[in-house]
């Protein structure tokens, strides 16, 4: 796996039922955001995603997206982070300054796979 401490107790976020999505109160936000965005030339590789959870995932536990593009479907599950293939982080959580760890001011929270190992490759 990448180097990518997933060690430390993940602060919970709220579940996806209670999270409150983008709404006309965002509209400066997105608005300043996506300026950023665009002056450091990446407007077109990062986006938002709501932050929000559908289980608790563990220290040492990592969720993992792999995704079959012949029947065009995305799947999502929990592996133990030492034992995870998986290298590409594909979704990150910003973190307040206090809870910074050395790595930075953001947590990994989603890896992504290769192609190679999605879902009905390795028959092909």
């Amino acid at each position: 796996m990448a180097d990518i401490n997933v060690s430390a107790p993940r602060i919970s976020l709220p579940g996806f039922e209670e999270a409150e999505a983008l709404g006309p109160q965002d509209a400066e936000f997105v608005r300043d955001l996506a300026a950023v965005l665009a002056k450091h030339g990446n407007l077109n590789r990062f986006g938002l995603c709501l932050l929000h959870d559908h289980f608790p995932i563990a220290a040492g536990e990592v969720l993992v997206e792999t995704n079959d593009p012949r029947t065009r479907t995305l799947h999502a599950h929990v592996e133990k982070a030492d034992g995870t293939r998986h290298t590409k982080a594909s979704q990150w959580r910003f973190l307040p300054h206090t809870e910074a760890a050395e790595g930075g001011r953001y947590e990994v929270i989603q890896l992504c796979t290769p192609l190679d190992l999605c879902p009905g490759r390795a028959a092909e």
